[in-house]
């Protein structure tokens, strides 16, 4: 049996607990319906005998010269309406006035009269002329009270056991049929069982808990399975983790879970979904939604969840170094051009404007770095802003540090900062491009009352409010409006960093961020 698969052994053992039930049912139905039996036939016995007992007719016949002869017939007729065996009508010594065999009459009753001469009604079991029976003797008295003769009803045995067999046959034929519903039944429960359990045996279906359990809480991904109506139905613990579920969120529909109104939306649409990158309050999640179906019906679905945030960040240093380099490839590009044009002015003979040239241009380029220096004295912004300058110039934008820009080194987390203003001035050149020329951005960096503000501005078609507040919490891409994943990174960092984030502004977006400045202990 231990083989068995869990559905068999359900069946077995439902059926064994029907087929007791019933016949449990039919032994008891039989001890019951023979005392039933029983004691109808006694209440019958009964009822008749004193019925014929009380009959006028049966007291005046006693004073007859022969009385049976009027008894006879008499009894004869009340035991074929009454369905009784006998009737037996006696004087007070036992001998028989009447008899189901006329040849009987005369001769002594079989069975007990002393408590019925004593003015008793008694019933007993007895063997008669006619084999065993249940009978009730009783009194036949006078108005003055003389026992002038005794009647005696009864049913044979025989009879009373022909009615308990009939009942036993019914009851075994309720029984048959009550094992013959409760064996289909159970057929029908193994059936579906197991089908729900695939034929698994418990052995089997308790390796099988126990693999579930160990990969639910080995995966480091986020597991979580959404039924069709939109409730939580598992989660194992890297989910917890990187979504910040409590732990009573198995149960609560989507909606009730706190999560950003994009990763909401995804939870409960209910469709094949891949790879797309939302964000919570400091993490960067790749969610990917499959439908599970049974044939055409949408059980739910399944959603995993991989932390992009480590990933994230490395793409953005990544990106920040791929700017310098190519900040440096462009100044590499413009200083080769320009040492070319000094070096033909001189082979040409005119050495003067090839001074004059090199030296603007050498102005130029210090004047730009001497501002930016001079303005930001934190040096990963500073390098940031440089190259920047330098993005901006080979894309044909004008990016410009306000005249009264001045930070200091203010103990910000650099890697929040660098994430914010290059998101900024990188969604702020892509803005002004595609604005009225000439583009232009300006940056403004500056440090006062305890708050460090970083105002970025551009030139380009402006932004609503409402659609700034919307790409903050969306976290996916928006490129078709001019902004994308950067905005949704600068809010969360604006957020893991205590600070606000605004945009205003009707010819072109001004996007205004304020930090809070961390306490410095006295020197």
């Amino acid at each position: 049996m231990r083989r068995w698969s869990l559905a068999r052994q359900m069946l077995v053992l439902q059926i064994v607990v029907v087929a007791v039930t019933v016949v449990a049912g039919s032994v008891m139905a039989y001890f019951q319906a023979s005392d039933l039996v029983a004691e109808d036939a006694e209440g019958v016995t009964r009822t008749v005998a004193v019925s014929v007992a009380a009959a006028p007719s049966v007291l005046a016949a006693l004073g007859e010269a022969d009385p049976s002869a009027t008894l006879q017939p008499y009894a004869e007729k009340v035991r074929a309406a009454t369905g009784v065996d006998f009737i037996t009508i006696m004087r007070p010594d036992g001998i028989r006035y009447t008899h189901r065999l006329p040849d009987q009459i005369g001769k002594r009753y079989l069975g007990t009269i002393a408590p019925a001469l004593a003015g008793r009604t008694v019933s007993e079991t007895y063997t008669g002329t006619l084999g065993p029976s249940v009978r009730t003797i009783t009194p036949v008295a006078d108005s003055g009270g003389t026992v002038r003769a005794l009647v005696s009803a009864g049913i044979t045995v025989e009879k009373v056991s022909g009615r308990l067999r009939d009942q036993v046959e019914e009851a075994g034929l309720a029984g048959l049929l009550g094992l013959a519903a409760g064996a289909g039944g159970t057929y029908l429960t193994g059936r579906r069982l197991r089908r729900q359990t695939r034929g698994l045996g418990p052995s089997e279906l308790s390796r099988m808990y126990d693999y579930h359990e160990a990969i639910l809480h080995a995966v480091r991904e986020g597991l979580l399975l959404v039924d069709g109506a939109g409730v939580l139905t598992l989660c194992n613990d890297g989910a917890r983790a990187l979504l910040g579920l409590p732990d009573d969120a198995e149960g609560r529909h989507v909606t009730a879970l706190g999560l950003p109104p994009s990763l909401t939306e995804l939870l409960a649409c209910g469709e094949n979904r891949a790879d797309e990158i939302h964000l919570t309050g400091d993490r960067v999640l790749v969610v990917s939604v499959s439908v599970v179906q049974s044939g055409t019906r949408s059980l739910g679905t399944v959603v995993t969840l991989r932390d992009h945030t480590e990933l994230q960040a490395v793409t953005g240093q990544l990106d920040i170094e791929r700017g310098f380099a190519e900040a440096l490839r462009s100044a590499a590009h413009e200083s080769a051009n320009r040492l070319h044009t000094v070096i033909t002015l001189v082979e040409l003979g005119k050495p003067q404007q090839a001074i004059a040239f090199a030296t603007e241009e050498l102005r130029v380029a210090q004047e730009l770095t001497d501002r930016v220096v001079g303005a930001v004295r934190e040096p990963v912004l500073a390098a940031l802003l440089l190259g920047k300058s330098a993005q901006a110039g080979e894309r044909g934008v004008d990016l410009r540090v306000s005249e009264d820009s001045e930070l200091d080194d203010l103990g910000l987390d650099t890697h929040d900062l660098v994430s914010i203003v290059g998101n900024l001035i990188d969604n702020a050149m892509e803005a002004a491009m595609s604005g009225p020329p000439p583009a232009r951005v300006e940056v403004r960096l500056r440090a006062s009352g305890g708050v460090c503000e970083i105002r970025v501005a551009d030139s380009g078609p402006g932004l609503d409010p409402g659609a700034a507040e919307e790409a903050y919490e969306r976290g996916w891409t928006t490129k078709g409006t001019g902004r994308g994943l950067g905005l949704s990174l600068v809010a969360q960092a604006v957020r893991r960093m205590g600070g606000t984030i605004e945009v205003t502004g009707d010819a072109g977006a001004v996007f205004t961020v304020r930090l809070p400045l961390p306490e410095r202990s006295p020197a």
